[in-house]
């Protein structure tokens, strides 16, 4: 029996060739197969077109339930849970603060039907705004006047509050000296006790 080395070549006949032909038609038939992808996923309809964010107009209801107890049960409907309920999104959330990012949030917006864009304002709608934020604030005109009297105001008060601190700091200092002040003990129950002579000045 010959050896296989016996040549003193290495035989590599086991080793895969390279076909360029078979390699061109897989990458052909996975171009394909990629652009019927594309074409589907656009085909599935026209770009959902969403308003610009808007300036809420209604009260956020942050404060109605605070301090109330309620029973909550694992069977209750969602809205009546513990937390706060949202009716477009229908989940609830534990906190305020939370409810807050929620009803801000992307997901809560496109359930409303606006993206988180915002609309460009033109000139004419900033001077109308303008407008109405200086008559706003004509019935109750400011004036330096009226902001050195609050100064003063101010002032006064806060020197109000010193005097107060400072007098209840007095009779908290005459409370204690009322209290460091030994007490009127009987003779009689002070000897019985053994401390006759402690602290008396009378000689």
């Amino acid at each position: 029996m010959e050896d296989k080395n016996a040549g003193g070549g290495v035989d590599n006949t086991f080793r895969r060739k390279f076909d360029p032909e078979e390699y061109l038609e897989r990458a052909r038939d996975r171009e394909k197969q990629e652009a019927e992808g594309r074409g589907k996923s656009k085909s599935k309809g026209p770009p959902v077109q969403r308003k610009p964010l808007k300036h809420r107009d209604y009260e956020v209801d942050l404060d109605s339930r605070l301090g109330k107890t309620q029973v909550v049960t694992p069977i209750a409907p969602l809205s009546q849970q513990a937390g706060y309920y949202c009716s477009v999104c229908e989940c609830v959330v534990k906190d305020s603060a939370n409810y807050l990012d929620h009803i801000n949030g992307k997901k809560h917006q496109r359930a409303l039907g606006m993206s988180m864009r915002v609309e460009r304002a033109s000139l004419q709608q900033v001077q109308e705004r303008f407008e109405k934020l200086k008559k706003r604030r004509e019935p109750g005109s400011f004036t330096e006047q009226d902001l050195d009297e609050r100064i003063l105001k101010q002032q006064e008060e806060e020197e109000e509050r010193k005097r107060q601190r400072r007098e209840r700091k007095k009779e908290k200092k005459k409370e204690k000296a009322a209290e460091e002040e030994e007490p009127d003990i009987d003779p009689d129950i002070a000897a019985m006790m053994g401390f006759g002579g402690f602290g008396s000045s009378k000689k």
